[in-house]
Parts: structure tokens; sequence; C-alpha cells
């Protein structure tokens, strides 16, 4: 038989098999590859018949065109079986038994997503990814067991009090004789009462909004979550790892000194006037009254004197006068049961509240507060050029009356003008100029100041440069969202007051030139700057001095700090800011969302003017558009600006 007869006839048979063969007994596949195995065998003959030899003759007498035999193709073996593919590594294989139960545990918690242990969903992602990198090993176990790390932090957790937080917000679990389900979920819930303390330490408990809407802006900036856990996982001692989201200026570790001495009296303040009998000036040519009290009254008002010396005299009688009227007391001279409360301060305990008010403002004020900037303290109403650490010069102020407060802020100063052109702001033209000159149509006028009415129907009122203008002869510049400033008054008098929140919100600066002087020497080293100089440009050219490097302008608000001698300093709440914050403290947390960047022309339309109006000078250039010049403005050829 021919071989491709014999070939046809297998093929054949072998599709008659696969149509013949029960459903589910044998695959197509299993058939076509017995037919391609069969096919690949050469036919042999029975083994009684011999196959004739070919011949040359035979050869010749076929026909030309038909091809010539050729051997069947010889099909690949086939393997038994296939090969299984290689195991991917196990990322938990390296881990310890106890360990690793944890970390199968962890990884089934994260990927859960349905968890509530942490504040929200970008601290949950942080978290989860964080894990990830480490193969979802534990951080705080080791063997089954917390690890060093973990005691470390529990144990800052612990004494959050002594930095003005409260311990029972940061929970720490106990992992003795947990189960791995248990012990998972207690080392994530414990990374997450870490990322709360860092936030709370670094940028405080809850938003600064809740203290003020619309008279604060500061950056309170929280730690990322991702960088507090690398830090703390990186770290030979978690515990200083943790304390390092700590407010770094020196004013807030002073007051954490001082918190941590006053819980450690007993109770009262170091020093106290004792109750008694009123010391009254003695009349004309008697004797003055004599008590034990004097010594430490002179030393509470600061006057120098002998220990021994019990009279209460008429210079200590003067001293008392200028302490009623600083406080609001009758001024009577006498030392009386008001003015001994007054002169001893806050009961201890609201001493020790006030600092902690005091310490978690100091969390929303940027970390680094720069090489050069300038601190006002409202309620002290003072201002103090710093510069490498040393304090270089410092003045009294003026700051915002209660009902027109002074901002909290943190801006850059940018330039400084001289012989600034007043341009009033709208709420005061509104609420106070054109109410008045519908009384008397001259009293503007006579101040000094221009009125344009412009076709809108709004009013823009000025005051052009010179001695008797509003700002003064100088203003320093730090353009902000509140068009508050600092500034130089023809109302000098006012520092001579102890109390001095008169303004409607700007700062008056007691000295402006010094003031110059000492910022152009740390902004301009190389022109020699002094107030002679400052002086010698006064005149009725507004000019324009930049600061090629910025200065940092912090508007604070401390009711409470530590003074160079040590000594705890507390001042009036004037604006009611402290009872608010303390409030604040006391009620829910909230997170915290680092601030969004404020575009100008985004927070100019979010202020509402009371009437249509054109845009006025400082509010075009501080946050409200491109730079325009009001019409009663000084032509530009008289303007100087120094770069």
């Amino acid at each position: 038989m021919s071989g491709a007869r014999f070939d046809a006839i297998l093929a054949s048979t072998a599709l008659a098999l696969v149509l013949a063969a029960p459903l589910g007994t044998v695959t197509l596949a299993q058939e076509v590859d017995k037919v391609a195995t069969t096919a690949a065998v050469p036919a042999t003959a029975p083994a009684t018949e011999t196959a004739p030899a070919a011949t040359p003759s035979d050869a010749a007498a076929a026909p030309k065109d038909t091809p010539a035999p050729t051997a069947a193709p010889v099909a690949p073996a086939v393997p038994a079986m296939a090969s299984e593919p290689a195991a991917a590594p196990d990322p938990l294989a390296a881990l310890d038994p106890a360990d690793r139960a944890v970390a199968e545990k962890i990884r089934d918690l994260l990927a859960a997503k349905t968890d509530k242990i942490f504040a929200s969903k970008k601290e949950r992602s942080a978290v989860e990814t964080f894990y990830q990198n480490r193969n979802h090993a534990p951080l705080w176990l080791e063997k089954g067991v917390e690890n060093a790390r973990a005691n470390a932090v529990i144990t800052q957790l612990r004494n959050a009090d002594a930095d003005g937080l409260d311990a029972k917000d940061y929970k720490a679990p106990n992992f003795a004789g947990m189960g791995p389900d248990a012990l998972a979920e207690a080392e994530l819930k414990l990374t997450q009462t870490v990322l709360t303390y860092a936030r709370h330490l670094q940028a405080g408990r809850f938003p600064f909004t809740r203290v003020a809407q619309n008279n604060i802006e500061l950056p309170q900036a929280p730690p990322e979550a991702a960088e507090v856990l690398a830090k703390i996982a990186d770290a030979a001692d978690a515990g200083k790892a943790l304390d390092a989201f700590s407010p770094p200026q020196v004013e807030y570790r002073k007051l954490k000194a001082m918190l941590a001495q006053m819980r450690g009296k007993t109770g009262g303040t170091a020093k106290e006037i004792a109750e008694g009998p009123p010391l009254k000036p003695a009349a004309a040519k008697a004797p003055p009254m004599e008590d034990p009290r004097v010594p430490l009254l002179r030393e509470k008002l600061g006057l120098t004197g002998d220990a021994a010396d019990l009279k209460y005299d008429g210079q200590l009688a003067e001293a008392v006068k200028k302490f009623q009227k600083a406080n609001e007391l009758p001024v009577t001279g006498a030392l009386d049961a008001k003015t001994i409360r007054e002169l001893n301060g806050p009961p201890h305990s609201q001493q020790i509240d006030t600092i902690i008010a005091n310490m978690e403002r100091w969390r929303w004020y940027p970390r680094d507060l720069g090489k050069a900037h300038v601190i006002v303290n409202q309620p002290d109403f003072t201002l103090r050029v710093m510069h490498d650490g040393a304090q270089v010069w410092t003045t009294r102020i003026v700051i915002g009356k209660p009902t027109m407060q002074t901002p909290l802020l943190s801006e850059t100063m940018k330039y400084v003008t001289i012989n600034p052109t007043w341009n009033v702001p709208p709420s005061i033209v509104y609420n106070e100029y054109l109410p008045a000159l519908q009384q008397d149509p001259t009293v503007l006028s006579r101040m000094g100041l221009k009125v344009v009415t412009e076709r809108d129907g709004s009013v823009h009122i000025s005051q052009p440069p010179g001695e008797a203008n509003a700002l003064g002869r100088i203003r320093f510049n730090f353009p902000n969202r509140f068009l508050v400033y600092q500034h130089d008054t023809p109302d000098k008098h006012l520092f001579a007051h102890d109390f001095r929140a008169y303004s409607h919100g700007c700062m008056r600066v007691q000295d402006p030139a010094k003031y110059a002087e000492v910022l152009f020497n740390i902004a301009r080293p190389s022109e020699n700057w002094t107030a002679d100089k400052v002086k010698r440009m006064f005149g009725t050219a507004e000019q324009d001095i930049q600061l090629p490097v910025p200065i940092w302008v912090h508007l604070t608000y401390q009711s409470a700090f530590v003074d160079d001698a040590g000594k705890l300093q507390m001042r009036r709440d004037v604006y009611n800011l402290d009872s608010r914050t303390l409030a604040a403290i006391r009620s829910d947390r909230g997170m915290i969302d680092p601030p969004q960047e404020r575009k100008p022309e985004i927070v100019a339309s979010q202020r509402k003017p009371m009437m249509p109006r054109t845009v006025s000078f400082f509010e075009s250039f501080f946050g409200g558009g491109p730079f325009q010049r009001p019409p009663a403005a000084l032509p530009q050829q008289q303007r100087r600006v120094w770069r």
C-alpha cells in the first residue's frame, strides 16, 4: 500500500474515532495529538511480506512529473506534562513567625478599606503606602511584643501635658496578651495616635478659624503623615523624633519651661501682696504710712529701694497711680483691694490656662520666623526687630481698638514709603467721613483731605504727603488681605499711655525714622543708613525704597510671655482672644488642612464693598488686582522709587 494512501486511511480513522467518542471522554485536542503522533510514524509492511527494492529501471519508468516520495515529517516530542510557573517570593518570609502573622492581618485591615481608624482618607492612604513599602511589617512590634520604638513614643504621649496638650487625647494601646488580629488593630491605632499627636504638637488642635473667622491669616501647617512616620521609623530615639514636631521658637520654649515651673508649685504665685488695710498717700506734712508689704509692692512696680524701708512715700504712691491708670482702676494712689488683686495677677490656674492658650497660638506661626524678622506683640503694645537670633531694636506701638482689631498674620515687608499719600480705607470713608461731611461740608477740607466723587457714585478720599498726614512721614508695607501696615503718626502723645489700642487696625510706630534705619541696614547694608538720612528725605514727594531682602513681619498676640530675666509677664486680653482660644481647646478636635494660597484677584472678589466704588491704591496693591493710581495721587514724575 502506498504511503499517501496509508496516511489518508489513518486520518479518516482518527476522525471517525473522534466523532464516535462519548462526549466528555476524549477531547478533540487529545485526538488530534494522537493522530499527529501516529502520522509521524513511518508505515511498515506486515511481517510476512517483503517490500521489493527499487531498481534503476523502475525509477526511469516513473512519469517525470511525479514527485519523488519523501519521508514523512517527524513531529517534535511532546512532554508528558507542562512545567508549573515559578512561585513568586513571599515578601513576609523574612519576618519572625509572630510578626508575620501580625503583618498578614495589617495587610488585610488596610486592604479592606473599611476601617475607621484614621482621621482622613489622605492620612489613611499615607499609612497604607508606608506599610506596603515595609512589606506590612509592624512598626511598633518585634516578635509579637512592643519594641523600644513603641515604648519611646508611648512615654512621649503620656507626657503630652508638658506641651500644654491633654494626655487623655492620645491613648496608647496595651499590646500584652493579644492575638494577631488584636495586635494588628492595636498597631494601626498607635500609628494613628502618633500622627494625631504630631499634628496637634506642630499645628494645633483645631483650625484657627474657630477663634476668628476673618481676623487671622497664618500658615498653621500640619506635618505630612508620611514625613512623621519616616522620621520616627528612621530615628535612633523615636521619642525625641516625635518631640521635634513641637514649635521651635524661643518664646514657645520659654513658655513650656514656665508651664512646668508653674505646675510644680503647690499653689499661688511665687510672691503675692497680702490683703490688708489700704495704704494711702500721706497728707501734707504728715509722715507716710509704713507697712511690711511695701518692699514687695516696690518690687512689683519696678522701683528700687532698701528692703528695710517700709514707708509708703510719695514716689510709691505716684507709681501706684500710674499702675491704676494703665489698668483702668480708680486713680487714687491708694493701695486698695482692687489694686492688690491686679498687682498679684490672675489666680494660679488662670495663669496656667493663659500660658497654654499662648502656646497653642504659637503653633499657628511659621516654624522658621526668618533670619531677620519683626515681632509685634499686640497685648504688650511693642515691636521688636530680630536679626541673627538677637534683638537689635524695640519700640512702642499703637494697635487697633477692640472694635477694630489688628489681625494676626505673617507676611514679608517688601518696601518702605517715605512721604506717603493716605488713601482712606473704604470702611473709614463710609462709616466715619461721609457722615461727618453731611454734618459739616468743610470738615474734610480743614483736615487736609481731598474728596473725589466718581461717575459711578463711589467716593475716594485721600490726604497728600505732609507733616499732618495721618500716616505721618513713613509707611512700612507688607502687602496683606487685611490692608494693614505700620506707619508714623502725628499723634505722638498716645505713646505715653500704657494702654495703646486706638487705631483702626494699623500699627503706629513711635520712632519710625529709627525703625527705617534699622530695616534698611539689614536689607541694604552697604548704604550706611541713619535716622537723620531718612529725615532729610521728608517732603512732599512720595518715594518707595525697596527691601532687596524681604523681612518677615509677624503680628502675634502674646498675653503671656517670659522676659529676658526669666519672669512670667501677663498682659490684658485686649481682644478677648485668650478666652476664645481656651474655649476652642476644650471643644472637639478638628482636622487642619494646609491653607490655600490666596490669589489677589480672588481675595478682592470676596470683599463686599459697602457701595459701588473704585479700587483704592492700597486695596489694589495689597491684594486687589493690578496696580492703579487713584485720581488724587501724586503725578508719576513726583514719585521716586528706590530699587
